[in-house]
């Protein structure tokens, strides 16, 4: 398998009361190419906090994060920029769409931000985009006048719109009800078997479960780890067991 990210040793610590608050700990991983890999573990494990500094969102105490051949934990701020424009997508909990925006003009601004395309090219990829989401009949519509699982999907069509070799998920799914979790999760799956990276962060089983890899942190180290097949909905009562059981071995 090709790695397209890797970590070694890595280190997240705060100074908190004088001293540091160790985050993350010694944290050794590789992302592979056509992965959908999953962060899971108890709340207060780490797991944003590692998405955030394989992502160079955050930089890391100690360690390196090594992307196409470039350490993300020395590299610049501009270096970093440039990163998130062309080959990093990025999908939060909360949407953080513009909010005197269309949803349209939400996309094509991220479009616009890599210049090495036109602006002709960030529009029919927008348009391409929604159609493809689900949500091209409100493309005129400001976020406020959506649903939340809506604008889920915009936010998933901006993080894409520069075709990026890695998206991150920090909890796409944690402000979202059970339809609109569904919408979102088939989304995703759809863009990894299209070839799309995808490294998400949950605590919710039923995102857990469109994983091929899950790793399981805890107490900042990554402690444990399940291979899964491609996902299959016909499948996902067997897959649910074998991913609970897993959890709880992990004392989930």
């Amino acid at each position: 398998m090709k790695t397209i990210l890797s970590a070694k040793g890595l280190c997240k610590s705060y100074a908190h009361n004088g001293g540091q608050n160790q985050i993350i700990s010694n944290v050794d991983l590789e992302l592979y190419d056509g992965d959908f890999t999953v962060i899971m573990g108890a709340s207060g494990s780490g797991k944003s906090t590692l998405l955030y500094s394989l992502s160079g969102m955050d930089k890391a105490t100690a360690g390196n994060v090594m992307y196409n051949g470039q350490d993300l934990v020395t590299a610049s701020e501009k270096e970093l920029s440039l990163l998130r424009h062309t080959d990093f997508g990025f999908i939060f909990q909360q949407m953080h769409l513009i909010s005197n925006l269309s949803l349209f003009e939400n996309i094509v601004v991220s479009g616009y931000l890599n210049k090495e395309k036109s602006g002709s090219d960030v529009r029919k990829r927008a348009e391409t985009l929604m159609e493809q989401m689900g949500i091209s009949h409100i493309k005129s519509h400001l976020p406020s006048q959506v649903s939340g699982g809506e604008q889920q999907r915009c936010a998933i069509a901006r993080a894409v719109i520069n075709n990026p070799k890695l998206l991150f998920a920090d909890e796409p799914t944690g402000a979202l009800n059970r339809k609109n979790t569904t919408e979102v999760l088939n989304l995703l799956t759809d863009l990894n078997r299209s070839g799309q990276n995808v490294l998400m962060v949950t605590h919710d089983i039923r995102a857990a479960l469109r994983a091929v890899r899950i790793l399981y942190l805890a107490d900042g180290k990554t402690i444990g780890e399940l291979s899964l097949p491609p996902y299959s909905h016909s499948e996902e009562k067997g897959r649910e067991a074998q991913v609970n059981a897993w959890l709880s071995s992990m004392e989930w």
